[in-house]
Protein backbone atom coordinates (compact mmCIF):
# COMPACT_ATOMS: atom_id res chain seq x y z
CA UNK A 1 0.00 0.00 0.00
CA UNK A 2 1.26 3.50 -0.85
CA UNK A 3 0.94 6.24 1.76
CA UNK A 4 1.74 9.86 0.85
CA UNK A 5 1.90 12.82 3.23
CA UNK A 6 3.21 16.37 3.06
CA UNK A 7 6.64 16.47 4.69
CA UNK A 8 7.13 19.40 7.06
CA UNK A 9 9.75 20.85 4.63
CA UNK A 10 7.11 21.55 1.94
CA UNK A 11 5.17 23.74 4.40
CA UNK A 12 7.55 26.61 3.50
CA UNK A 13 5.71 26.85 0.16
CA UNK A 14 3.10 29.51 0.91
CA UNK A 15 1.42 32.30 -1.02
CA UNK A 16 3.96 34.76 0.42
CA UNK A 17 7.04 32.62 -0.28
CA UNK A 18 9.28 32.76 -3.36
CA UNK A 19 8.12 29.21 -4.17
CA UNK A 20 5.12 27.55 -5.73
CA UNK A 21 1.95 27.39 -3.65
CA UNK A 22 -1.43 25.74 -4.10
CA UNK A 23 -4.95 27.00 -3.57
CA UNK A 24 -6.47 23.57 -3.09
CA UNK A 25 -6.78 21.59 0.14
CA UNK A 26 -3.67 19.58 1.04
CA UNK A 27 -5.78 16.43 0.76
CA UNK A 28 -6.48 17.20 -2.90
CA UNK A 29 -2.77 17.72 -3.58
CA UNK A 30 -2.11 14.29 -2.06
CA UNK A 31 -5.02 12.76 -4.07
CA UNK A 32 -3.61 14.19 -7.34
CA UNK A 33 -0.21 12.77 -6.46
CA UNK A 34 -1.65 9.33 -5.70
CA UNK A 35 -3.69 9.40 -8.93
CA UNK A 36 -0.55 10.15 -10.98
CA UNK A 37 1.78 7.86 -8.98
CA UNK A 38 1.99 5.35 -11.86
CA UNK A 39 3.41 8.11 -14.12
CA UNK A 40 6.23 8.86 -11.65
CA UNK A 41 9.76 9.08 -13.02
CA UNK A 42 12.93 8.26 -11.14
CA UNK A 43 14.43 11.36 -9.52
CA UNK A 44 18.12 12.11 -9.14
CA UNK A 45 18.58 8.97 -7.01
CA UNK A 46 16.79 5.87 -5.84
CA UNK A 47 14.14 6.77 -3.29
CA UNK A 48 13.19 10.01 -5.07
CA UNK A 49 10.30 10.23 -7.54
CA UNK A 50 9.08 13.04 -9.77
CA UNK A 51 5.31 12.88 -10.21
CA UNK A 52 3.67 15.13 -12.83
CA UNK A 53 0.24 16.26 -11.62
CA UNK A 54 -2.66 18.41 -12.81
CA UNK A 55 -1.47 22.05 -12.40
CA UNK A 56 -4.94 23.55 -11.80
CA UNK A 57 -4.94 26.02 -8.89
CA UNK A 58 -1.19 25.66 -8.33
CA UNK A 59 0.86 28.84 -8.77
CA UNK A 60 4.49 29.41 -9.68
CA UNK A 61 7.01 32.04 -8.63
CA UNK A 62 9.45 30.99 -11.36
CA UNK A 63 10.17 33.39 -14.21
CA UNK A 64 12.42 33.46 -17.25
CA UNK A 65 14.87 36.31 -16.84
CA UNK A 66 15.37 39.04 -19.40
CA UNK A 67 18.53 41.09 -19.83
CA UNK A 68 18.53 43.95 -17.35
CA UNK A 69 16.26 42.29 -14.77
CA UNK A 70 17.21 43.35 -11.26
CA UNK A 71 18.30 40.51 -8.98
CA UNK A 72 18.46 40.50 -5.20
CA UNK A 73 20.13 38.03 -2.90
CA UNK A 74 19.97 36.63 0.58
CA UNK A 75 21.93 34.25 2.79
CA UNK A 76 19.15 32.33 4.51
CA UNK A 77 18.27 28.89 5.80
CA UNK A 78 15.51 27.13 3.88
CA UNK A 79 13.95 26.04 7.17
CA UNK A 80 14.79 26.91 10.79
CA UNK A 81 17.82 25.01 12.08
CA UNK A 82 19.33 24.34 8.66
CA UNK A 83 22.58 25.95 7.57
CA UNK A 84 21.97 29.06 5.42
CA UNK A 85 22.55 29.10 1.66
CA UNK A 86 23.14 31.85 -0.88
CA UNK A 87 19.94 32.60 -2.79
CA UNK A 88 19.33 34.86 -5.79
CA UNK A 89 15.87 36.11 -6.74
CA UNK A 90 14.34 38.43 -9.29
CA UNK A 91 13.13 41.55 -7.56
CA UNK A 92 9.33 41.60 -7.57
CA UNK A 93 7.42 44.47 -9.09
CA UNK A 94 4.96 46.07 -6.67
CA UNK A 95 1.85 44.53 -8.25
CA UNK A 96 3.26 41.16 -9.31
CA UNK A 97 1.31 38.03 -8.39
CA UNK A 98 2.16 34.42 -9.06
CA UNK A 99 0.57 33.05 -12.24
CA UNK A 100 -1.06 29.64 -12.45
CA UNK A 101 1.50 27.01 -13.45
CA UNK A 102 1.59 25.36 -16.86
CA UNK A 103 3.13 22.22 -15.38
CA UNK A 104 3.71 20.82 -11.89
CA UNK A 105 5.96 18.07 -10.60
CA UNK A 106 5.57 16.77 -7.08
CA UNK A 107 8.89 15.64 -5.63
CA UNK A 108 8.40 12.56 -3.48
CA UNK A 109 11.02 11.09 -1.20
CA UNK A 110 10.69 7.65 0.31
CA UNK A 111 10.50 7.98 4.08
CA UNK A 112 13.48 5.61 4.26
CA UNK A 113 15.53 8.02 2.11
CA UNK A 114 14.61 10.96 4.33
CA UNK A 115 15.43 8.85 7.40
CA UNK A 116 19.11 8.83 6.32
CA UNK A 117 19.32 12.31 7.88
CA UNK A 118 16.34 12.13 10.24
CA UNK A 119 14.11 14.28 8.00
CA UNK A 120 11.24 11.78 7.67
CA UNK A 121 7.78 12.49 9.07
CA UNK A 122 6.48 8.94 8.47
CA UNK A 123 8.11 5.72 9.70
CA UNK A 124 10.90 4.42 7.48
CA UNK A 125 8.79 1.65 5.91
CA UNK A 126 8.18 0.43 2.35
CA UNK A 127 5.31 2.30 0.71
CA UNK A 128 5.70 5.48 2.77
CA UNK A 129 6.35 8.56 0.63
CA UNK A 130 6.60 12.23 1.55
CA UNK A 131 6.06 15.32 -0.59
CA UNK A 132 9.12 17.53 -0.05
CA UNK A 133 8.52 19.98 -2.89
CA UNK A 134 5.84 21.07 -5.33
CA UNK A 135 7.73 22.33 -8.37
CA UNK A 136 5.50 24.53 -10.50
CA UNK A 137 6.70 26.22 -13.67
CA UNK A 138 5.33 28.57 -16.30
CA UNK A 139 6.33 26.25 -19.18
CA UNK A 140 5.68 22.58 -19.93
CA UNK A 141 9.35 21.80 -20.63
CA UNK A 142 10.98 19.39 -18.15
CA UNK A 143 12.62 21.00 -15.12
CA UNK A 144 15.87 19.40 -13.95
CA UNK A 145 16.96 19.78 -10.34
CA UNK A 146 18.32 23.25 -9.55
CA UNK A 147 22.16 23.44 -9.73
CA UNK A 148 22.49 24.65 -6.14
CA UNK A 149 20.25 21.92 -4.80
CA UNK A 150 22.09 19.31 -6.85
CA UNK A 151 25.46 20.47 -5.51
CA UNK A 152 24.26 20.54 -1.89
CA UNK A 153 22.88 17.03 -2.34
CA UNK A 154 25.96 15.66 -4.12
CA UNK A 155 28.48 17.15 -1.67
CA UNK A 156 26.26 16.53 1.36
CA UNK A 157 28.07 15.63 4.53
CA UNK A 158 25.93 13.31 6.62
CA UNK A 159 24.91 14.91 9.90
CA UNK A 160 26.02 18.39 8.78
CA UNK A 161 22.52 19.92 8.69
CA UNK A 162 23.30 21.45 5.29
CA UNK A 163 19.94 20.34 3.89
CA UNK A 164 21.40 17.91 1.38
CA UNK A 165 20.39 14.33 0.71
CA UNK A 166 23.25 12.30 -0.74
CA UNK A 167 22.92 11.64 -4.49
CA UNK A 168 25.05 8.51 -4.69
CA UNK A 169 26.12 9.68 -8.17
CA UNK A 170 29.53 9.03 -9.64
CA UNK A 171 31.49 12.15 -10.63
CA UNK A 172 30.57 11.54 -14.30
CA UNK A 173 26.86 11.19 -13.47
CA UNK A 174 27.02 14.34 -11.35
CA UNK A 175 28.69 16.36 -14.12
CA UNK A 176 26.09 15.19 -16.65
CA UNK A 177 23.23 16.12 -14.31
CA UNK A 178 24.86 19.48 -13.51
CA UNK A 179 25.32 20.24 -17.23
CA UNK A 180 21.59 19.63 -17.86
CA UNK A 181 20.66 21.66 -14.78
CA UNK A 182 22.78 24.69 -15.69
CA UNK A 183 21.46 24.70 -19.26
CA UNK A 184 17.87 24.92 -17.97
CA UNK A 185 18.36 27.24 -14.99
CA UNK A 186 20.78 29.75 -16.63
CA UNK A 187 17.91 32.20 -17.30
CA UNK A 188 15.41 31.15 -14.61
CA UNK A 189 14.84 32.57 -11.15
CA UNK A 190 12.18 32.81 -8.52
CA UNK A 191 10.52 36.09 -7.68
CA UNK A 192 11.25 37.32 -4.18
CA UNK A 193 7.93 37.41 -2.38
Amino acid sequence: MTTIVLNSFVRRQTIDSPFAHWMIPDEELIERTLAAFEQAEQGYREGVLVVPIDPSSIFTAMVTLEEGDELVGAFVARVPGEQPRKKTYKKADENWTKPEAAAVDVILYASSTLAEDGDNDLPSEDGNWEIVSVNARPTVEKEPINPGTLMFNHFHVEGSNDGGTTTGMSDAEFVAALRESVAYWKDKAFIQG
